[in-house]
């Protein structure tokens, strides 16, 4: 039952993101783009006060799978980093903390990009 409620919780969060995300964009004269920037931005500033870390607790993968899982990922390494590096750390912290996920998609994106042919837009 415990991992049902992990799942419960998942679902309800990332699609409270996504409610967010389809209601900017309907309601709004934001591009997608800005809104996406937008939900990088909130999880840094949420995971920089410290408000984030319990979402993620409670939602796992529906708060960190999302957009502002990635700006608290951000935070989160910058935070460790200065403790451990001091200044140097606010530069080099974000990337080393998302340096995995990066390196993915930019490696299954060049793969994407070999194995299937770009077509004209007609």
């Amino acid at each position: 039952m415990e991992i049902f409620k992990e799942y419960m919780w998942a679902f309800v969060v990332g699609g409270l993101f996504c409610a967010v995300g389809q209601v900017l964009i309907d309601y709004t004269k934001l591009t997608p783009a800005r809104i996406l920037v937008a939900f990088v931005i909130a999880g840094v500033i949420l995971g920089g006060i410290g408000v984030y870390e319990p979402l993620v607790e409670l939602a796992g993968g529906g708060a960190t799978v999302p957009l502002t899982g990635f700006g608290y990922l951000l935070a989160k390494g910058v935070k460790e980093a200065v403790a451990e590096k001091g200044l140097l750390g606010a530069i080099t912290g974000g990337f080393t903390a998302a340096s995995a996920g990066l390196g993915a998609a930019v490696f299954f994106g060049l793969i994407i990009a070999l194995i299937f042919k770009p077509k004209d837009k007609v």
